[in-house]
């Protein structure tokens, strides 16, 4: 029989679809995406092809916006949101309004010409996770800037281009984005509650069942959560409470960088170099004024969601808002757990 299960944090309804329900093994037969250019503008070599960059990680001998880098971090050439401007709010009616200002950066993840982040070393997605973080605490600095969401796309069909190059993309918004919201609110009124971390008590209770863990290494766990929305949906989850992603020190780095490698391969090499996209969702910039979220050093946690695009949405879950996963994520972990990389 199908079972809905409800998200503990937002309190989101998914429909786990058993009598639908696919085994781990049938997503390896879908068809694989290709690549076809011959020429990428984010290798090495090629950085008149970007615009300048506002940030690289390179050898003191070499120069900018010239060969010899590790990762580079340029701006969008088709940004969603623009730097220049002010925000100009505004009411129209019962509409509200102001300019679309942001900031739109491209991370281009390494200078060789490698598609998936499962194919990086280990050193070269700490130094992916420290530009997240020092961009991050740039961006902070703009008073016009709340929020900052860093994301993958990897993938054709997971919003990646042509250019099978790892890169990511940070977007800086005047708003608070409403999935994170969401989050913030839930952990809030459950904290309010209980007088504990929500997500605290998720990692608890996942490590204790195993039920749905699919790593625990160091400081950080892997799991299919309890509700899962996309078969193979995995979070990333610190074991030490904290609810800003800036503070990771550099032994976290790499430690989290250890685990994003692993469970990227596991994708690779179990679902057959799937698309996907993953999303960090950290706490805001918060400022003293109204608004001001006052207990969220204790009841918010940073965390890394990763969606395989191994399914579409259609009319019922656009027309509800809930998800249907075919996979049940206890059979996703366990599928996960023995693949060895």
């Amino acid at each position: 029989m199908p079972e809905l299960r409800k998200d503990p944090i937002i309190g989101r309804w998914v429909i786990v679809a058993t009598e639908r329900a696919k085994k781990p093994d049938h997503y390896l037969d879908l068809p694989q995406e290709t690549s076809p250019e011959s020429f990428c503008p984010f290798c090495d070599g090629n950085e008149s092809s970007t615009p300048p960059e506002i940030y690289a990680l390179r050898p003191k001998h070499t120069h900018a916006n010239k060969p010899g880098w590790d990762l580079r971090v340029v701006p969008s050439i088709a940004p969603f949101l623009r730097i220049e401007g002010d925000l100009d709010r505004r009411g129209k009616g019962l509409y509200d309004l102001m300019n679309g200002v942001g900031a739109h950066e491209i991370v281009i993840e390494t200078n060789k010409h490698i598609a998936n982040m499962a194919d990086l070393e280990e050193s070269q997605i700490a130094e992916v996770i420290t530009c997240y973080i020092d961009r991050m605490l740039d961006l902070e600095k703009d008073q016009r800037f709340k929020y900052v969401l860093t994301f993958k796309n990897y993938g054709r069909s997971a919003g990646g281009s042509k250019y099978a190059h790892s890169r990511s993309q940070l977007i800086a918004t005047p708003v608070n984005p409403k999935r994170v919201k969401e989050e913030l609110v839930g952990s809030r009124i459950y904290y309010d509650y209980h007088e504990r971390c929500v997500f605290c008590d998720l990692i608890r209770q996942e490590l204790d069942s195993k039920d749905r863990l699919i790593l625990d290494l160091d400081g950080f766990i892997a799991i299919a959560p309890f509700a899962s929305r996309f078969p193979f949906e995995i979070w990333i989850l610190p074991k030490k409470h904290t609810c800003d992603f800036t503070r990771l020190d550099m032994p976290s780095r790499l430690e989290l960088a250890n685990i994003m490698k692993k469970v990227l391969m596991k994708l690779k090499v179990g679902l057959s170099d799937p698309p996907y996209n993953y999303v960090l969702h950290t706490a805001p910039f918060r400022r003293q004024k109204l608004g001001y979220w006052k207990s969220i050093d204790h009841d918010y946690h940073w965390h890394i969601e990763i969606m395989p695009r191994l399914t579409r949405l259609a009319g019922f879950e656009w027309g509800t808002g809930f998800y249907i996963c075919p996979l049940p994520p206890e059979e996703a972990a366990r599928f996960l757990r023995e693949i060895k990389v």
